[in-house]
């Protein structure tokens, strides 16, 4: 990941809401734009490039369904999630059938809302990975599809969780990776034993990729893991 915030799209019509949804999203390091209504929220869209929409469904002059129906019509990837007041099932097939990601039923905690948001992310991010399956490490090729790691004509295979880690690594190469997000995405808890176990598969990496000393997995105190690979690599 590089050092530029996500960028959060949020619709809601109650202010007092809204302002205290961008205040507490901003505070976790997102930058979010708040607009009160469907129209002013799709002029937004359409000037700025967002990683993922909130949209209130209840809204004046355009409801969130409608917005999110006119916003796939320009843009079928960005996520969009749902703030609404129903709990009916009706309504949540309505979103999911026009191209939302999730929702969540008012009254919410605001620790809920950011959970699904970071959930919303881990997929994006997950299917990114996929998407790139060989990476230059130095000397070392790394097909994360066949789960190999090569290098002068020597394959070693890796196991899934090697790989899992290893693609995470590369997909960051050169910046940090954080121990809890990696935790969540591999192992899907950050418990102490999970902790421990990606400690193990760290070491195996790093004995691993001692063959080129170019490229290393250093430990960043507080934070996590950065895979330092020569900025010339793709």
């Amino acid at each position: 990941m590089n050092d530029e915030k996500v960028k959060i799209l949020l619709c809601e019509d109650d202010e007092n809401l809204g302002m205290l949804l961008r205040e507490y999203l901003q505070a976790k390091s997102y930058d979010t734009d708040l607009l009160p209504d469907g129209d002013a929220g799709y002029k937004a869209f359409m000037k700025t490039n967002y990683d993922v929409c909130v949209f209130d469904v209840m809204m004046p002059k355009k409801d969130g369904f409608t917005l999110a129906q006119e916003i796939r019509a320009v843009n079928t990837e960005v996520p969009i999630l749902f703030l609404t007041a129903k709990n009916l099932k009706e309504d949540i097939i309505e979103g999911f059938k026009i191209g939302g990601d999730d929702y969540i039923t008012k009254p919410f905690s605001m620790e809920e809302l950011l959970f699904r948001i970071e959930a919303i992310l881990r997929r994006i991010k997950s299917k990114k990975m996929k998407e790139k399956v060989v990476y230059k490490l130095g000397n070392f090729t790394f097909d994360s599809q066949k789960q190999q790691l090569i290098i002068n004509s020597k394959t070693t295979k890796l196991t899934t969780k090697e790989s899992e880690l290893l693609s995470l690594l590369c997909a960051n190469a050169n910046d940090i990776l954080e121990r809890n997000y990696t935790l969540k995405t591999i192992w899907i808890d950050d418990n102490y034993f999970n902790a421990r176990s990606m400690d193990v598969y760290i070491t195996k990496l790093r004995k691993l990729l001692k063959e080129d000393e170019t490229v290393q997995i250093i430990n960043i105190h507080g934070k996590g893991y950065k895979l330092i690979v020569p900025e010339t690599a793709e």
